[in-house]
Order: structure tokens, then C-alpha cells, then sequence
């Protein structure tokens, strides 16, 4: 769900060189030694993400992140470096009140951070007299925002010494976390100590049970959130370790400091860790190993059981992306960022690749001087996730790389969730292809794309932006940060935000209505409701039903009632989850299924009681359902139903209009074409979709789930229909059919000076793999009723063509056994009442080799009688492609399917009648190929009565076939565009092409060419 988009910006604190005055030559000598001192070292972000440090070999920097400028430096003295040794690493307490440097000598030395809030730094001074601007209402002035940036301050702190040496050392909130070398210990060291205890404490490796004897930690990772650390040590081990709470030592057992696990042991020295990050969000622990793969475990409790997820592969060798630099994990969880030696990836939660720079061209690369391409050292998220910061090896240079991100990662509503809507640090963009039906309109058109840059005035209060929505009609967007929120009118292109800073920070367990025609202020709020609790989820559902998810674990159900008196929200229900859910913060979406029955004729405030309700807690969806204890009291069964859920679409929240009849269609009604209004179907409006971070799954629909799920049946679930995708699916199309995504691509060119990436929208149609799952339960009516649904989109007959292509190459390379399992008899049966039947089959012959020939047409009738049928009904183009397959067939050897003069001559005559000389032509261009001479050709004429006048046709064809660099005796193969047309007689498709290779993106050639 995170994007890297467009060229990173790029940040450098360097003192340049001054010229020497004696102009000796020493300019170039002083910068080479500046650009050996000024390579970044390290880099460390505070936890709110507000400040960052980074060192060089003699200095300390400390900048902001929003925007990114160097506040404070600090350069050591000489004296210094002689006594301390020089830098080495750098560490910032969480609340970025401290910074600590690591010597090469073993040393710590420490500074205070302090912020002045009343000193400004890089303040903009306005030289015109304009009057301040004022709020979208213009009832208040703006704040300024040239007011600058508050000024920090640096002060020296004190110095540690480390005897035991630095391997690794980590700044936590209460102390400092010291792996040491000689012995191999642990030592923590607090910030602040009292008279009643000692402020160092330490534990010996050798001593610890649970780790191996002669081990040394040499990295160490922390998760404030999970309360976890990761050592890893010199074996190549991974430890999940927690920090043992004072106080609760005994008497009779050593004092011990640390508890932990090894969750990561391997004995190949290829898969030994050597970096690792935590992911609380998901509970997730991912540890580079030395090959360069990612191996992704899941915490699932503190006592050990910690089991392998999945695990990530670099696109390349690691001898193209060299070893693991860092690992970082998004502040939301959703995204993995590993940085190379030689390049980066970035990955979803799950695993789906998204952006890498191992697609760069490296020569245009180094030409253009294209670094942040070719490898990092250290890296960071900052800004909430909104880009990722990191360094190189010998570089004095900071990039920020912008990423951008769908907004299903903040806000889980069903509209996010059916439209795209992305959002980076200041800009939010809404792709409005989903307004347009048909395929072609599905396009990476900048026009489709519609982009927003955020109010400066808000940002400069409120950023990050947390949370993005957009309305179910695409029409208005709202952002909101860490207070209040701001409003879009896409039409217009005007944003509302707050009048009053002190009403827009006033949010606080409140539901608020306001007026979308009006300004945000106090005059259009229309309704409040104050609730006891904070609000962990909200969501539309239904026509006029809003849920409520508190962090008491209570569900509210609200019903949104307009009268003349104006609009309320209502509470009708409420469902209480103690004891079901154990962490109501880890909840990420919440929704219901609502019987039908309730639905039309039902009590809202009963809904309650027969309602299911989804919940997706960290990756696991997990299904309630309403039922009776002993006493009549209602309780809910817990079933999870689905792990590893990036995300989830319930269709019947987008508010799609159930349009669909009550039986199932006869095999007529397909040829009916009556109507071209679309007609939903019903399970479809009905179905549940999610994905796991390599294919969408989906259960058509969900009665079968909820029935499978129920206590009293006590059934395994329904297997979900899988549909494998190569791209990150954020968008289910259901009126098109298709599922919409996002692919990002690096674009480089040698008369650009920079590369750059962009987002390419990518589809794939998920109806063969709904079809072939009714099929293949010999549900026919079902998978009918389907197909009908979808009968006026003009990409229909292309997707049963899929459906038969991918039938036919499964039992093609793995045989059914026994042989009357097979499903293809089925799906012949089932797109034979379609009318562009025979040119799917031509279509499947093209794309297919003559081995998937024999298995097909072993369920079909002859060829022969194919080409009858085709041109019995007008098809000629399509009949033109049955007699390359007349043909192939004879060369093959089969008896009595092969192509005679008298099939070619009659469709020719056809041809002719009807004016489609260019079906002429690649008729005549095929017969010359089968005979060098043109014997067969000047046959064919003759018999059509073109005499004379045919013959000197006959040369200019014979002519034609020599000047497009083939001798007309000459047999090849030509390949022609991919795509059946759903029109009778195959539109304008060349069917006299190849049999497998490279079909799909080929250009059209003549028929004339064979083999």
C-alpha cells in the first residue's frame, strides 16, 4: 500500500572549502580531506518523528524533519578526537532530549537537546504591505506561516566510559542499552538515578541459559509498543528478548536482567541473521540473513512461540544487491523498506514487491549520477510514514525518498476501500477511472488522476496527515492530522478547513455532523453526540447505519435520521465485546452482515441481534455470530476465517443496487440482447474479498461462509476462490469486472538529468477464476447467471477466453486422472451457447502449441465442421482461422482433417461478395504460401471467373509477398494482437497466426505465412 513516487530531494550539511590565498593548489586537497570527514556515519530519528541526528567522523548534526532543515551542529575539537577517538555511531533518546556519540575509543559522549519556543530560526521576512490572509470563511485571520522554525539548542552533557568496549548500544526512554565486547555482556546505564538504587546494571552472556555460550550481541533492536527487543548475535542467531521488570527478582536465583528466545537459528552460514526489525502493528519480526533474504516470523505470545511467517526474496542475486544495510518497518506496519548495498526494495506487509532499484538502468544511473539508485547504509521513516530518509556509504548526502500511500492504512471505510484515493506528506490523489465503465478507460491517463495539494495552513499545525477519506460518489475528500480535519470539493477544487484552531483541537470522544455547505465552525455543526470513550473505528454501513467501535469494547449501532427538524444520529443498538476481544486497539475494520429478511422487513434496533460481525484484528478476519446460551441470553461464536489480511472488501457496503433475478437464466438467455443494462449478481453483492500479500481471495458468497461457520454445522470453511495478481490490488471493480491496481515504474531517459518514478494502474479480470470455481463445483446455473451479469461489457468473450486457456493448459501439463474428472468437457458445455463461441476457440488455438491442439479438439467437433458452422453463420474471419487449423492438422499427418482447395476457394467467394478485400488478400497471400509457385492461387481465380485480370492480381500479390522481407515460398510464423471481440464474425482479428511464443503484444501480419 506504500508507493515510491517521483525523485528523491536531497539534503547535505558540509563546510565547503575556502580557496587558498597563496593559490598553491591546496583548494583540492582541502576538499578531499573535507569529503573524507563528512561522510555520513550515522543517522537516528526521534520516536514522534519531529527531529532527526546524523554524525560524520568529527561532527554532530541535528535537524528537523518537516520540513527537513539542519537546526544545530556541533564540531569537535581536535583535542577531542585525540582523547575520544573519532565518531562512530550516533544515538537519540525517543523524546529527542538527548544525544549520545559512540567513539572509536570506546567512549559515549552525551549532549542535551533543549527547544526554545520562543527563538525562531530561517524566519522569512515579508518586504509587501498585503493584508494577512484570511480563513475560507473569512471570519479569522490565518497564522502566518513565515513564522519560521524554533530554534534548538545543544549543551555539552557529560562523557562515558565504556571499558568493556561498544559493540552495540541502544537509547531507550529510562536508560541506555549497552552490548559490550570484552567480556560479552550487557549493560544498562539509566539516565537519571536515585540514592536507593545503582544507575548501572549488567548481565553476562555467559551466564544467560537461553543463549549460547560463547556468543556476543552485535545489534540491537526495540519496540516500544510490543515491549521487545531482537538481539542478534555473532552466531547468526535471532533472540526475541524482553526486559525483566526491578523488583521481581528471588532470593534463591540469580539476578536476572533479560528473558528470551531464539526464534532465528540457522546452521547455514548463508541464512545467518544479520539485521532485523519489529513490526507491532502485525506482531511481526523480520530478520535479514546474510544472502540477502527476509525472514518474516510472528510474535504471537512472550513465551517463545514465535513461528515463521513467510519470507522475502530480493529480485536479483545477492551478488547484483549485495548484503543487508537496514531493515525498517513503516510507522503503520503496512510497508518494509530494506535498504542494500547496492539498491532497495520495498515490500508490503505480507510480501507483495512493490518499487525496487534494482529496475534501473545502471549505466544511464552513473551517468546522470543517480546515487540514491545504486545502494544505502542507514534509513529511516519520517513524517509518518510519508518518505524514507537514508544515506551511502562515503557520502556526505542525505535523500529523502517520497512515498505515498492508499488510505486504507489510516481509514478502513468502504469507500476507500472501492475507490482509489492515495495521500502523501501535502497532496492526496483520486484516481476517477472507476466513474467509467469499459476497460479502455482504465488507463494510467494523467487525466484520470485528479490531485489535491493539502492547505499549508493546516499542515503546518496538524501534520502529518493520519487520515484520508473520500465519499462513495468520488465527488469529496476529507484529511485529517493530529487534530481536527480539512474538506474537498473535488468539483469546485476549494478546500474548507477550521476558522477556530481552538474548535478544530477540540476533538475529543465526539461525533460531529456538520453541514457539507457551509464552513467548518460552529454554525454549521448540525448534531453532537459525546461518548465515553475514544473512538477506535467508525463506518458507514447500509443505506443510512453508522458503526461505532469504542476502545471499551462496545459496538455501537447509530441510525441517521433527517426530518424537518434536521439531521440526528440515533442509537438503536449496541453490542458489548468484552471478553471476545482482548485488545479493542489492534481492531483495524469492523462491518455486519445483515440478514435479507431483516434488512426489508426488520426492527434497526434488532439488527443487533442477527446481525455477524466482522472484525479484522492485526492480519486475522475474524467472524462473530449471534446465537442463544442455555438461559436465552444472546452470545457470539468466534471463528477466524482468514490470516495474513492486508485488507478486506465487503461488497455490500460499497451500497451497490441489488438488480438480479430471482431465478436462475435459462442457456437461451445469454444469445438474448434485449438489454445492455447491467445486472449485478447477486452473489457477487454478496461476496467477500481480501488479500494476503499474494493473491486476492474471495468468497462469492458469503451465506456459504456464515453457514460453514455456524456452531451447529461445525463444517470447514468454504476454500475462497484465488486469483494470483503481479501487481498491489487496491480496488475491487465489480461493475467492470476487473480488479485495479498500482505498479509503480522507474522512468529513465539519457535527455533527462534524473529519474524519477510514476504510478501505472494495472487490471486483471477476476471472472475466469469465478467462472472456472462454479464449474468446477458443477454449479453451471451459477457461473451462467455470472457471465449473463457481465454481458454487455465488450471484454466479456476476452475473459471466457481466459477461462478456456488456462482449463486447457492445467490439463494439458497435468493430465486428469482419472480422465472423467477433467474439467474441460465442462467449460466447452458452458461456452457453447455463447455467440462468440467459435472465436474463442480460434482465439485458444492461436495462443496455444499444437499439443494443447490435440487435447482441445479431442472434446470438440471436427475442424471440418467448426469451419462449416463459422461459415454457415457469416463468420468468415473466424473460418479463415479454422482453415489454418485444417491445415496444421494435414501437415501433422491426421487423416481426413485436412485443408482442401475447395474450403478456400468458397470462402474467398465469400469474401468477395461481401467486399472484404482485405480477407482477400490474406486469403490469397495463405494459398501462395502453401504453394511457391502459385499454382493454387491462379486455381482459386480461375474457378472465381477473375481470368486475366486475376493473373496480373496474382503477380501483384506474389510481389507483395517478396516485398515484406519473406519469398512466397518461404513458411513462418506471424503473430497478431491478443483479444476475442464479443461481435459476430470476430471483428478485424487476424487468425492465421502462431501457435504459442509471444502472442499477445505481437504486430498483425497477413495470412499468407504458415509453417
Amino acid at each position: 500500500m506504500y508507493w515510491p513516487l517521483g525523485a528523491p530531494r536531497v539534503y547535505a550539511a558540509r563546510k565547503l572549502a575556502v580557496p587558498s590565498a597563496t593559490g598553491n593548489g591546496q583548494t583540492e586537497n582541502q576538499e578531499d580531506e573535507e569529503e573524507k570527514y563528512s561522510a555520513l556515519l550515522g543517522l537516528r530519528v526521534s520516536r514522534n518523528g519531529q527531529y532527526f541526528a546524523t554524525i560524520t567522523t568529527t561532527s554532530l548534526n541535528i535537524w528537523q524533519t518537516s520540513p527537513v532543515v539542519l537546526l544545530v551542529s556541533v564540531i569537535r575539537s581536535a583535542s577531542s578526537l585525540r582523547t575520544y577517538g573519532d565518531n562512530v555511531d550516533v544515538l537519540l533518546r525517543p523524546d529527542s532530549s538527548v544525544v549520545a556519540v559512540q567513539t572509536s575509543f570506546g567512549f559515549l559522549v552525551t549532549y542535551n537537546i533543549t527547544v526554545d519556543p520562543s527563538a525562531r530560526v530561517f524566519q522569512q521576512q515579508r518586504t509587501d504591505d498585503k493584508a494577512p490572509k484570511r480563513s475560507s470563511s473569512g471570519r479569522l485571520p490565518l497564522r502566518d506561516p513565515i513564522a519560521g522554525q524554533r530554534e534548538v539548542l545543544i549543551r555539552f552533557r557529560m562523557i562515558i566510559k565504556i571499558d568493556a568496549g561498544i559493540a552495540k548500544a541502544l537509547a531507550l526512554d529510562e536508560e541506555l542499552v549497552i552490548a559490550t565486547a570484552k567480556p560479552a555482556a550487557i549493560q544498562c546505564i539509566r539516565w537519571v538515578t536515585d540514592n536507593k538504587t545503582s544507575q548501572t546494571s549488567t548481565e553476562l552472556l555467559s551466564r544467560v541459559p537461553w543463549m549460547s555460550k560463547k556468543s556476543a550481541v552485535v545489534d540491537i533492536i526495540h519496540n516500544r509498543a510490543m515491549s521487545l527487543f531482537v538481539w542478534i548475535a555473532n552466531d547468526g542467531k535471532a533472540y526475541a528478548v524482553q526486559r525483566m521488570p526491578p523488583g521481581n527478582e528471588r532470593l534463591d536465583t540469580p539476578r536476572r536482567l533479560f528473558r528470551g528466545y531464539g526464534f532465528h537459528v540457522q546452521e547455514q552460514e548463508s541464512l545467518f541473521a544479520v539485521k532485523a526489525s519489529i513490526n507491532a502493528r502485525f506482531s511481526l519480526l523480520a530478520v535479514g540473513c546474510a544472502n540477502g533474504e527476509i525472514h518474516i516470523y510472528t510474535a504471537r505470545d512472550y513465551v517463545g512461540s514465535i513461528p515463521l511467517s513467510h519470507k522475502l526474496s530480493p529480485p536479483v542475486s545477492l551478488s547484483t544487491c549485495g548484503p543487508i544495510t537496514f531493515l525498517s518497518y513503516s510507522p503503520d506496519g503496512y510497508c518494509l523498506f530494506v535498504g542494500y548495498a547496492n539498491g532497495w526494495v520495498v515490500w508490503s506487509v505480507y510480501g507483495k514487491l512493490g518499487g525496487n532499484s534494482f529496475v534501473a538502468d545502471r549505466s544511464i544511473s552513473t551517468e546522470n549520477n543517480d546515487l540514491w539508485l545504486s545502494g544505502t547504509r542507514e534509513g529511516s521513516w519520517i513524517d509518518g510514514g510519508s518518505g524514507v530518509l537514508f544515506s551511502r556509504y562515503d557520502d556526505s548526502r542525505l535523500w529523502l525518498l517520497e512515498m505515498v500511500r492508499s488510505v486504507v492504512t489510516g481509514c478502513f471505510g468502504p469507500a476507500n476501500i472501492s475507490r482509489m484515493l492515495l495521500h502523501s506528506s501535502s497532496a492526496v490523489m483520486a484516481y476517477r477511472g472507476h466513474d467509467l465503465l469499459d476497460l479502455v478507460s482504465v488507463s494510467a491517463d494523467s487525466s484520470l488522476w485528479h490531485q489535491a495539494q493539502i492547505p499549508a495552513a493546516y499542515l503546518l499545525d496538524q501534520r502529518p496527515i493520519r487520515l484520508a477519506v473520500i465519499s462513495p460518489d468520488g465527488r469529496y475528500i476529507a484529511v485529517a492530522g493530529r487534530r481536527g480535519l480539512a474538506h474537498y470539493s473535488i468539483n469546485s477544487g476549494r478546500w474548507k478547513t477550521f476558522d477556530d484552531s481552538d474548535v478544530e483541537n477540540s476533538f475529543v470522544n465526539l461525533l460531529r455532523l456538520y453541514s457539507r455547505e457551509h464552513g467548518l465552525n460552529d454554525s454549521s455543526l448540525v448534531f453532537v453526540e459525546r461518548l465515553s470513550s475514544p473512538i477506535v473505528f467508525l463506518t458507514p454501513t447500509g443505506e443510512n447505519s453508522l458503526l461505532v467501535y469504542t476502545s471499551e469494547n462496545d459496538l455501537y449501532h447509530y441510525i441517521i435520521s433527517a426530518s424537518d427538524s434536521g439531521i440526528h444520529l440515533v442509537q438503536v443498538g449496541q453490542i458489548g465485546l468484552h471478553g471476545i476481544v482482548r485488545a479493542p486497539a489492534r481492531v483495524r475494520a469492523v462491518t455486519w452482515y445483515i440478514p435479507e429478511h431483516q434488512l426489508l422487513d426488520g426492527d434497526p434496533s434488532q439488527d443487533v441481534v442477527h446481525a455477524s460481525v466482522l472484525f479484522l484484528v492485526d492480519a486475522k478476519l475474524v467472524l462473530l455470530q449471534p446465537t442463544t446460551d442455555d438461559e436465552g441470553k444472546l452470545k457470539y461464536d468466534m471463528r477466524i476465517i482468514a490470516s495474513n489480511v492486508e485488507y478486506f472488501a465487503f461488497i455490500r457496503d460499497q451500497g451497490l443496487s441489488r438488480n438480479t433475478p430471482e431465478t436462475p437464466l435459462p442457456l437461451s438467455a445469454v444469445e438474448d440482447n434485449g438489454s445492455d443494462d447491467f445486472r449485478t449478481d447477486a452473489t457477487l453483492l454478496d461476496s467477500l474479498w481480501y488479500f494476503n500479500g499474494s493473491s486476492i481471495q474471495c468468497w462469492p458468497d458469503v451465506q456459504d461462509l456464515l453457514k460453514s461457520a455456524s456452531a451447529e454445522d461445525h463444517k470447514d470453511l468454504p476454500s475462497p476462490v484465488s486469483i494470483p495478481v503481479d501487481f498491489y490490488p487496491t480496488a475491487i471493480a465489480l461493475r467492470s469486472g476487473v480488479i485495479i491496481g498500482i505498479d509503480p515504474e522507474l522512468v529513465q531517459r539519457r535527455d533527462a538529468h534524473f529519474a524519477f518514478f510514476r504510478l501505472s494502474i494495472r487490471t486483471q479480470l477476476f471472472l475466469p477464476p469465478l467462472l472456472r470455481h462454479h464449474l468446477a463445483q458443477h454449479d453451471s446455473p451459477s457461473a451462467l447467471s455470472l457471465a449473463h451479469a457481465y454481458r454487455p461489457l465488450p471484454y466479456l468473450a476476452h475473459a471466457l477466453e481466459i477461462l478456456l486457456h488456462s482449463v486447457l493448459d492445467d490439463e494439458v501439463d497435468h493430465p486428469p486422472s482419472p480422465p472423467n474428472t477433467a474439467l474441460l468437457p465442462t467449460v466447452l458445455a458452458f461456452l457453447a451457447p455463447f455467440p462468440a463461441y467459435l472465436d474463442i476457440l480460434v482465439q485458444c488455438t492461436r495462443k496455444t502449441e499444437l499439443r494443447s491442439w490435440r487435447t482441445l479438439f479431442a472434446h470438440l467437433p471436427p475442424p471440418r465442421d467448426l469451419f462449416e458452422d463459422a461459415l454457415q453463420r457469416g463468420m468468415l474471419k473466424t473460418a479463415g482461422g479454422y482453415l489454418l487449423v485444417l491445415h496444421t492438422f494435414d501437415e501433422e499427418g491426421e487423416e481426413g482433417v485436412g485443408v482442401g482447395a475447395e474450403q478456400c476457394v468458397r470462402l474467398l467467394r465469400r469474401a468477395r461478395d461481401r467486399g472484404e478485400w482485405e480477407l482477400c488478400k490474406e486469403l490469397a497471400r495463405f494459398l501462395m504460401a502453401l504453394d511457391g509457385e502459385g499454382r493454387r492461387l491462379r486455381d482459386a481465380m480461375a474457378k472465381l471467373g477473375f481470368g486475366a485480370a486475376g493473373m496480373g492480381e496474382v503477380v501483384r500479390l506474389r510481389a507483395l509477398g517478396t516485398e515484406d522481407g519473406r519469398g512466397v515460398g518461404e513458411r513462418s510464423w506471424s503473430a497478431s494482437g491478443s483479444g476475442a471481440s464479443g461481435e459476430s464474425g470476430g471483428g478485424g482479428e487476424d487468425y492465421f497466426s502462431a501457435r504459442g511464443g509471444e502472442m499477445l503484444n505481437a504486430p498483425k501480419e497477413g495470412w499468407g505465412s504458415t509453417s
